[in-house]
């Protein structure tokens, strides 16, 4: 799944789920997970919506599903927890069926293969719900087979349900991306995956690292294990658009297009998010599709978006990119 064309994602799930359940997703302690076993039906249009829009790639809703969670928020047990994350994966598949039939009957072909379902694997901390997966805080004293532990009932049960790859988003420290990259190589050898970091500024992940060195860690480490094929992209996400090229040129700046490490980028709208009065800015916000030729310039291969981006930004996203294939394709 070497990737010749630039990647349209999907976008923020938990915000486009807005317009099929209304604004009861921010503060709840499962987000936009509670919703797998109350409304399926509206996490299958929710996926339809950015298929239909344009998206190559989308995302199951299992960011903040956990065991933990469920047992703790819905009153499951163990296994029906596990199986809950399992069925969510499959509402992923339920959607790519009747979004490939509209194709079928309005006799649109779609590349072979697509569109790409791939499980979201939330940080460690989005189940604590105390925010530190904005911080890292907990790669203080947190051991690692703690968290790999945590993270390896979920990546199960989604690899169960069947899933074209793992898209370890929002990782706050370099730590946890480490691991996890170490247990993949080691435990699930035919997996692919990308990982995405939270950063916080233009240089540095949320924890503190340095996003370069971080990223350039995880390369370096599956190239010591000659399985940098099994890894789609490095990047980052849920992160204000602005700072992104500053982290991707820290990165690949001084590389030439044959030695790029290949970039996934799925960044917020670029509101401010204010605990009292909620999102903010958006009149302000400049449309994510207006950078999408710096960033693949830059040596992104997938790019969507994240919180505060809707199908209709996706869709955008989209043209853009299209746009930009068939320039290099000229090149």
């Amino acid at each position: 799944m070497g990737l010749t064309r630039v990647l349209v994602k999907d976008g923020g799930f938990g915000t486009q789920m807005t317009v099929h359940v209304g604004n009861s997703v921010d503060g709840d302690p499962l987000w936009s997970a509670r919703f797998n076993a109350t409304n399926p039906a509206a996490i299958i249009n929710t996926h339809l919506d950015f298929l239909q829009n344009g998206a190559d790639i989308i995302l199951t809703n299992t960011y903040q599903a956990s065991v933990e969670g469920y047992m703790e928020y819905l009153e499951l047990d163990e296994e029906q927890s596990i199986e809950l994350i399992r069925n969510t994966v499959r509402l992923a598949h339920i959607a790519k069926e009747k979004y490939l039939t509209e194709c079928y009957q309005a006799q649109q072909t779609i590349p072979e293969g697509y569109p790409l379902i791939i499980a979201s694997i939330g940080p460690f901390g989005a189940h604590l719900h105390d925010g530190s997966e904005y911080t890292g805080s907990y790669a203080d004293y947190v051991p690692a087979k703690t968290i790999t532990d945590w993270h390896r009932i979920r990546i199960e049960a989604c690899l169960e349900s069947g899933v074209d790859a793992l898209a370890i988003e929002t990782i706050p420290c370099q730590m946890e991306a480490e691991a996890l990259v170490e247990m993949l190589c080691d435990d699930y050898p035919d997996v692919k995956f990308w990982v995405a970091f939270q950063c916080k500024d233009e240089s540095s992940l949320a924890h503190g690292e340095t996003f370069a060195d971080a990223a350039n860690a995880i390369w370096d480490l599956l190239a010591e294990r000659n399985a940098q094929d099994k890894c789609l992209a490095v990047g980052v996400n849920c992160v204000h658009p602005k700072f992104v090229t500053s982290l991707f040129k820290s990165l690949n700046g001084d590389r030439n297009d044959e030695e790029q490490i290949p970039l996934v980028v799925y960044p917020n709208s670029g509101e401010v998010y204010d605990v009292v009065k909620g999102w903010e800015g958006r009149e302000h916000c400049v449309p994510l599709a207006n950078y999408v030729p710096e960033w693949a310039q830059l040596g992104a291969k997938i790019i969507g978006g994240c919180c505060r981006t809707y199908a209709r930004d996706i869709r955008h996203i989209g043209e853009a990119i299209r746009n930009w294939n068939k320039l290099k394709k000229v090149a």
